[in-house]
């Protein structure tokens, strides 16, 4: 009985055997593509990623090599020379440019290079509104396509929303809407979205419009009404023609010293001065 058993027993493992080796036989293919395509894949994967590598150095490279330029306009016609592998990387030539340019009084131009920039397919939402809002810091265009451009970068949710608040209440103030402004720079005050440094300028030109100031633009505006300054908005109050001043810059990188002063801002966005 024994014997009987073991004899089952080898030949159930015989047949065991021989249909596994058909099934290898007939299926083996399928398992050495399979193999081959994930040994493949893996090595395509990594040379791609060594050329994308190579690209961007060569593209930091190129731009380190047109910063050396002795000159702001040699920088720029470097640095518009330089060949970008994607849209993102030539919205950033265009703001470098767009620095150069504004460093020697040619903000239309450092505008213009960024608005034309920003008008690229496929690009990221984030870098369009970078490059527009940019743009209308350095050289706002009309008052209508300015507040439409500045709304659209302001949508909630948006990443530069608390920056184009800013910029939508220093138009407000521009065109004499106070109230307006005073609303936009107590939400600003209010939301999670605005650094400290933001809700401080927020506060501190609260604080200024509500004593009764003179706003002073520094950037580029049509010419002003016969008897008012230009690029200046007068305001009411009974502290109107005190001789204190503050400026307060339009980037949220600079810092505030105290309620009545702020640090000027830099050269390549538009300063917001404000008289008490």
């Amino acid at each position: 009985m024994a014997n009987s058993d073991s004899f089952i027993d080898e030949v159930s493992e015989e047949v065991r055997r021989d249909r596994l080796f058909a099934l290898f036989k007939r299926w083996g293919w399928v398992a050495v593509l399979a193999v081959l395509g994930i040994v493949g894949y893996t090595a395509w994967d990594q040379w791609q990623q060594q050329q994308d590598r190579q690209r961007a150095e060569a593209f930091g490279d190129a731009i380190l090599a047109a910063l050396d330029g002795a000159d702001p306009q040699g920088r720029i016609a470097a640095l518009t020379a330089v060949e970008a592998p994607s849209p993102e990387a030539r919205i950033i030539l265009a703001l470098l440019a767009a620095g150069e340019a504004s460093s020697v009084d040619d903000a239309e131009g450092a505008a213009m290079r960024l608005r034309a920039a920003a008008d690229q397919p496929g690009l990221d939402r984030r870098y369009v509104d970078l490059a527009l809002l940019k743009a209308e810091m350095l050289f706002p265009g009309p008052e209508a396509e300015s507040r439409l451009i500045l709304e659209s970068i302001a949508a909630p949710g948006a990443p530069y929303a608390a920056l184009a608040e800013e910029q939508l209440a220093l138009l407000d103030i521009r065109s004499g809407d106070l109230e307006a402004a005073i609303d936009r720079l107590r939400a600003i005050e209010r939301s999670a979205a605005a650094t400290a440094g933001l809700q401080q300028r927020a506060a501190q030109l609260i604080v200024a419009l509500e004593s009764g100031a003179m706003l002073v633009d520094t950037a580029p505006e049509p010419e002003a009404a016969p008897g008012v300054q230009s690029g200046a908005v007068p305001l009411t109050g009974p502290e109107a023609d005190a001789p204190a001043a503050a400026e307060g810059p339009a980037d949220d990188a600079s810092a505030l010293d105290a309620p009545a002063q702020v640090e000027e801002a830099p050269a390549e966005d538009p300063a917001a001065v404000v008289q008490e």
